[in-house]
C-alpha cells in the first residue's frame, strides 16, 4: 500500500569499455540503503566500487589431437575399472576398519566405500559370510559400513547374504526395509536372487515393502528374459501370491483386507511374470461380493500384464 515505505534500495551503474571485441574494462558503483525506521529517516546506506582491467591476452593453447579410435560414447553412470586381482575377505574386513576411522564427511571416507563396494562384488556368498562375522560391528557413531554398502553391491552372493540377515532378525527394521527397497534398482537380477527371497514373503512377518522389493526385481528380471514364466524361480513366487489370493480374492475382515490390497498391488509391480494370474484376476474384479477397494485394485493388477493377455472377456465390462 502506499502508506509502507520501502525497506531497502539499491543502484547499480557499470561503465565497460570494450577494445577489439574483447572487454577491456569494467567499473561499477552499487549503493544500498536500508531504512528500518522510515517514519524517523534513520538507516544505513553502503557503497561499493568496483574495477576490472583486462592485463593480458594469452595465445591459444594447443590441444594434443587425439586418435578418433580412443574415444567411445557412454553413459553417465560411474565408471570403475575393475581389477585383476583376488580380493580377499581380510582385505575388505580391513577396508571396514579403515572407514570406521575415517571422518564421516571426508573425501577419503567417499573414496573407501566406493572401493568396499566394488571389492564386495568379487566376494563368494561363503566369503561374504565370513566378512559379516567379522565386520558386522558398529563404528563410533552407530554406523554400519556393510550394511550400507550391501545393497548397492548387487550381485547375488550380496542379495543371498542380505535375505539371511533379514531372516535371522540380525539387523534392525528401518536397514530391512532399506534392503528391500534396494532391490528395485539392481541392474540385473539373477532367477538365485528371486529363489533366494521366495521364502520372505511367505513370513508372517512379511512387509510392505518385502512384497514390493521382491516383486519389483521379478518384474525387472522378466523384462530381460522373454520366457521367464517358464523359470521355476518365477513359478515359486508366483504360487505364492496366487494362494494368498485363493480363487477370487475373499476377505473375512479389514486386516484381510489390507493383506489383500497389498498382494494385489505387488502382483501390479510384478508384471510380464503374473500373466498367469490374469483369470483370477479376473474373478477377483468381476465378484460382486467384494469389496469395491479388492475389485479396483485387482483391475489395476493388470497395469503391467502384455495386451495380449487381456483378451476379451477377462476384465468385467463393468457394474
Amino acid at each position: 500500500s502506499q502508506s509502507e515505505q520501502q525497506v531497502l534500495s539499491s543502484k547499480l551503474e557499470c561503465v565497460q569499455s570494450i577494445k577489439d571485441g574483447v572487454l577491456a574494462e569494467a567499473k561499477c558503483a552499487e549503493t544500498d540503503r536500508v531504512t528500518l525506521f522510515p517514519q524517523k529517516g534513520g538507516g544505513t546506506e553502503t557503497q561499493t566500487q568496483s574495477s576490472l582491467q583486462l592485463l593480458q591476452v594469452e595465445a591459444d593453447t594447443l590441444h594434443k589431437k587425439v586418435d578418433s579410435e580412443d574415444l567411445y560414447v557412454t553413459s553417465i553412470l560411474y565408471e570403475r575399472e575393475e581389477t585383476e586381482r583376488e580380493v580377499t575377505g581380510r582385505e575388505v574386513t580391513e577396508l571396514v576398519w579403515k572407514l570406521c576411522l575415517a571422518h564421516s564427511a571426508s573425501y577419503e571416507t567417499a573414496g573407501l566405500f566406493m572401493t568396499l563396494v566394488f571389492e564386495l562384488r568379487h566376494l563368494s556368498l561363503e566369503a561374504l559370510r565370513a566378512l559379516w562375522q567379522r565386520s558386522s560391528f558398529k563404528c563410533r557413531d552407530n554406523w554400519q559400513p556393510l550394511i550400507d554398502a550391501l545393497p548397492s553391491c548387487a550381485t547375488e552372493a550380496c542379495v543371498v547374504l542380505m535375505k539371511e540377515l533379514v531372516a535371522s532378525g540380525e539387523i534392525e527394521e528401518d536397514k530391512v526395509e532399506y534392503f528391500f527397497w534396494s532391490f528395485a534398482f539392481i541392474p540385473k537380477p539373477t532367477s538365485g536372487m528371486i529363489e533366494s527371497l521366495a521364502p520372505l514373503l511367505k513370513s508372517p512377518r512379511a512387509s510392505q515393502s518385502c512384497f514390493l522389493g521382491v516383486t519389483a526385481l521379478l518384474h525387472r528380471f522378466c523384462s530381460a528374459h522373454s520366457s521367464c514364466d517358464d523359470v521355476p524361480a518365477v513359478q515359486g513366487v508366483l504360487r505364492i501370491l496366487g494362494k494368498f489370493l485363493g480363487g477370487n480374492c475373499t476377505v473375512q475382515d479389514s486386516e484381510h483386507l489390507s493383506e489383500m490390497q497389498l498382494v494385489l498391488k505387488a502382483i501390479g509391480n510384478a508384471g510380464l511374470a503374473a500373466a498367469s494370474l490374469a483369470p483370477v484376476l479376473s474373478s477377483c474384479a468381476s465378484l460382486n461380493s467384494n469389496p469395491m477397494e479388492i475389485r479396483l485394485a485387482a483391475i489395476q493388477a493388470f497395469r503391467r500384464i502384455p495386451c495380449s493377455v487381456r483378451v476379451s472377456g477377462l476384465l468385467p465390462a463393468g457394474d
